[in-house]
């Protein structure tokens, strides 16, 4: 069975770990290797990344390396207050789920 991977701020601590899931705390210069490591580790099937750590990304980058695996990334968005990320990511799962783009 794979496992979740939750990417969260420090803010999230411990969170998401009480529940019985993975959870790695990082900081923003942290989060595309660490998206890398869990795309390349064969246990992981999900991986929830929050929002904020997401800001500094490359988009195309991103979506490059999520269309080579084979598992699900989901955006978590910030808590009330926060920015949104630009991609709209509900858009961006329909798309990959059904091969072409559709308003929502």
């Amino acid at each position: 069975m794979k496992e979740v991977l939750f990417l969260t701020p420090a803010d999230s601590d411990p969170g998401f770990a009480l529940t019985g899931v993975r959870q790695s705390i990082l900081e923003v210069d942290e989060t595309w290797p660490a998206i890398q490591a869990a795309c390349a580790d064969p246990d992981i099937g999900v991986i929830a990344v929050d929002a904020r750590l997401l800001e500094g990304l490359d988009p195309a980058q991103l979506h490059t390396l999520t269309e080579r695996w084979p598992g699900v990334m989901v955006t978590m968005p910030a808590p009330a207050g926060r920015t949104q990320p630009a991609v709209d990511e509900l858009q961006r799962l329909v798309q990959r789920a059904l091969g072409y783009h559709v308003k929502l």
